[in-house]
């Protein structure tokens, strides 16, 4: 402990000289005051126990395991809340389909035909979209440009509304051009995805109670703030892109868009005040900070439930037909974790693991093909596993290369950080590196 420390100044720690199986007999509540337990090289018996004392208080419990060129991490938790899970290609959320009043009441201020070549130049593209989108749905019923044909026939409006020079060649007009390249994304439809709509329909949400936590008030809020206020538009994100324009455009269009998204959140805040009054909480407890960074984020809410230890251990009929399909390939990675079940029950029957000792490797080679082969059978398994990976699992002899546990430990420490930041969305629920293919998968087990 003393060493590890050396290796950060700001990082504190202490030890426990006991094993966490006596830990577990004698006072097992230590283990749930913590955020996260880490379990690492733990036997199956002791993670069972540990998993089941720390499932009710919805503590997570990160699994960590070497065995040879194996990795295998699972993460074991209830309820798993994310609200800035950083998605990858989010879009820009413009509502250019549905302009609120104020966006709509400074649109109607450009009138691109009577402009002067440097404002017409200068313009942010959101207004040129929105200028020529209104002309379009006045000639087409209302319609947004929708198919392929459309978006095209849109960005030939869009491109006819270059300034031309006395030649009538097209000027370089960057802000047209930018226009024509984000249709796509201008047109993009202001709806509320489909996993938002789980979570705002979900039990947790409905039935608030004094023990909700504060993401299921703030998302029982945002669903108040839809049906009352939001004409079943989410929130106001409140952030546009950069874009070629004049520094004053720009700013007062971005003002526009972040005032709303204070107004928005400020209404979702009236709600959230109701709500915590009703289960007793004080109206206090979610900061004004928290509600807004909720409403910033509340299309990219997530919400991950694991299944518990137990009940993967259970392997009902559903998993086993998962487990089935994923061995269509012989050499998918569950074969490796059908493996790691196999050697636990072999360490159960003969009080080690297979193949510790070099004269061991190829007497326990039949050991652990029949543990496989039990263990297959138990659960209802009509699989079979390649000779030569019980061959290679003898070979490790439950051993801990550094490679591998190296890689290992850096993938959990992500893992950890997420779960302790709860930001960016955590695997569910199985992870399982290959190291001799240098390949990894998941599974929801």
């Amino acid at each position: 402990m003393e060493l590890l420390q050396e290796l950060n100044d700001d990082v504190r720690g202490y030890f426990v000289p006991q094993k966490p199986e006596q830990l577990l007999e004698t006072d097992p509540s230590f283990f749930c005051k913590f955020t996260l337990v880490i379990a690492i090289q733990l036997p199956e018996s002791t993670l069972l126990h540990l998993a089941e004392a720390l499932w009710d208080f919805n503590i997570p419990l990160l699994i960590c395991r070497a065995y040879g060129f194996v990795g295998y991490m699972r993460i074991v938790v209830k309820e798993h809340t994310v609200i800035e899970s950083h998605p990858d290609n989010a879009l820009e959320d413009l509502r250019l389909d549905q302009p609120f009043p104020e966006l709509k009441e400074h649109l109607q201020l450009f009138d691109f035909g009577n402009m002067e070549k440097k404002d017409h130049s200068h313009t942010p593209w959101v207004f040129v979209v929105a200028t020529y989108l209104d002309q379009w749905r006045g000639m087409n019923a209302g319609q947004i440009p929708k198919s392929y044909k459309e978006k095209e026939a849109f960005r030939d409006t869009i491109r006819k509304g270059i300034l031309k020079n006395e030649n009538g060649v097209p000027e370089e007009e960057e802000n047209f051009e930018e226009a024509i390249k984000n249709v796509n994304t201008a047109l993009n439809i202001a709806k509320i995805p489909s996993n938002i709509e789980e979570i705002l329909h979900d039990e947790r949400c409905t039935n608030l109670t004094p023990q909700s936590t504060s993401f299921w008030i703030l998302s029982r809020a945002v669903k108040e703030f839809l049906a009352m206020e939001g004409k079943g538009s989410l929130p106001v994100r409140g952030t546009i892109p950069d874009m070629i324009a004049d520094s004053d455009k720009f700013i007062k269009l971005q003002n526009i868009y972040r005032e709303k998204a204070k107004k928005d959140a400020a209404a979702v805040e009236s709600y959230v005040s109701k709500l915590l009054q009703s289960v007793g909480r004080p109206t206090e407890s979610i900061s004004e900070g928290d509600i807004r960074l909720f409403c910033r984020n509340c299309a990219f809410l997530r919400v991950v439930r694991c299944r518990s230890l137990a009940e993967e251990y259970g392997l009902d009929t559903a998993k086993k037909d998962d487990i089935a399909s994923y061995m269509d390939n012989p050499d998918s990675e569950m074969a490796l974790y059908l493996m790691l079940r196999a050697v636990d029950r072999f360490q159960k029957q003969h009080g080690r693991y297979p193949g510790v000792y070099n004269y061991q490797v190829e007497g326990d080679f039949g050991k652990l093909k029949s543990s496989l082969n039990g263990f297959l059978q138990e659960y209802g398994l009509s699989l079979s596993i390649k000779d030569d990976y019980i061959q290679e699992f003898c070979r490790y002899g439950a051993a801990e290369p550094h490679t591998i546990a190296s890689f290992l430990g850096g993938a959990a420490a992500q893992e950890a950080i997420k779960i302790i930041t709860r930001q960016f969305v955590i695997f569910n629920n199985t992870f399982i590196y290959n190291g001799m293919l240098q390949t990894s998968a998941t599974f929801q087990l």
